[in-house]
């Protein structure tokens, strides 16, 4: 009897010193897999981390460093252990499957992969980059104008991280848009009926050889000829720039660009007037032949515009409400998001004119 209970002590010990020697090689294991330098041991990780060697959380004045961990796998708890169970895809996808075992194969998968990373902390608020990141600790005032803007209308509307921080530390993926969309725009602009007396330019044109007229400018039909129309662009004219149509008085909204003809053709229907600045404005009108396509209406631009924004915007932040800038702060806030982007300079404009007609203090 004596024996039985010393074997059956001799077989609990032993099996909670397995026990112990498990969960300790499995936690260094867990640790070990972890690190940078395991994330590294893949090749075609070398890309994301070159990127990551230039970014804020490599290197910066406060001397803090995020490793690959820190941003990727929560902190502790069952969600640590859910991480590492879905890390275990890319090494299938690594070594198994060879989805992804070259750069140029990489690369083909970055926006599926990126999707994938924003969904989970999407899903769980930015679990990880609050582990280092509060909004009560952020000290506002010392932070720039814009960024003291957006990070109060982040939490307004209760957004997180991820929503506007997807670039933080890799290269967004290069999104571009379907050209589809564009010839679907232009095919719609086609049918326009010839009865219609409101027109909406669809891309830059010539009005004959008076003008250049841009993206949603609005003609005002007055004789239909055939293929060609004669219309009115009516807006104001600021001193010293006579060769510009603006939308309005104090809206530098540009409706057109007008040559030397063009600016004698001038139709003047107000006398200048100084604004709050002391530029001195007019309200004028020009009229000239139209052969080009146009529509009936903005809607469907501003669709197409919308479509622009969730492919370039979207893809490194959470949209930005057309009202959240003044129709005169837009045009200088999308060229320099669209600069790091891929758009094309017709579709920057298209964008451009979306955000400034729909902006906090358009005229409507």
């Amino acid at each position: 009897m004596k024996k039985i209970n010393r074997m059956v002590i001799w077989m609990v010990l032993l099996g909670a010193i397995l026990g112990v020697f498990v969960i300790l090689a499995a936690q260094w294991t867990l640790h070990k897999t972890s690190s940078t330098e395991f994330c590294l041991s893949c090749h075609t990780m070398q890309a994301p981390y070159e990127e990551y060697l230039g970014s804020k959380h490599f290197q910066n004045q406060k001397g803090i460093r995020a490793e690959c961990a820190d941003c990727h796998i929560p902190q502790g708890g069952a969600d640590y252990l859910f991480a590492k169970l879905r890390a275990s895809k890319d090494i299938y996808y690594q070594f198994i499957s060879k989805k992804i075992d070259t750069p140029e194969k990489f690369e083909d998968h970055r926006l599926e992969m990126a999707q994938t990373v924003w969904a989970e902390l999407k899903a769980n608020d930015s679990a990880t980059c609050r582990s280092c990141h509060s909004m009560d600790a952020m000290d506002l005032e010392a932070q720039s104008a814009d960024a003291r803007k957006m990070h109060e209308m982040g939490a307004k509307e209760k957004q997180t991280c991820i929503d506007c921080h997807k670039g933080v530390a890799h290269f967004p993926p290069e999104i571009k848009m379907d050209d589809t969309a564009l010839q679907g725009l232009e095919a719609q602009a086609a049918t326009t009926p010839a009865s219609t007396k409101e027109l909406y330019v669809v891309s830059s044109g010539a009005l004959g050889d008076l003008a250049t007229l841009y993206p949603a400018t609005q003609l005002h039909v007055l004789k239909t000829t055939g293929t060609s129309r004669h219309v009115e662009v009516r807006g104001s004219q600021m001193q010293g720039s006579e060769q510009v149509i603006y939308y309005a008085a104090g809206q530098r909204l540009v409706l057109a660009s007008l040559s030397e003809k063009g600016q004698k053709a001038l139709n003047v229907l107000s006398d200048w007037k100084k604004d709050e600045y002391g530029n001195a404005w007019r309200d004028v009108a020009l009229q000239g032949d139209w052969s080009a396509s146009a529509l009936a209406s903005r809607e469907p631009m501003w669709d197409y515009a919308r479509k622009l924004d969730n492919v370039y915007c979207a893809g490194c932040h959470a949209p930005i409400p057309a009202k959240h800038f003044t129709l005169n702060a837009w045009p200088s806030v999308a060229k320099g998001m669209g600069a790091r982007t891929n758009i094309s300079e017709n579709e920057l404009d298209i964008l451009s004119r979306y955000f400034q007609y729909n902006a906090k203090d358009m005229n409507k």
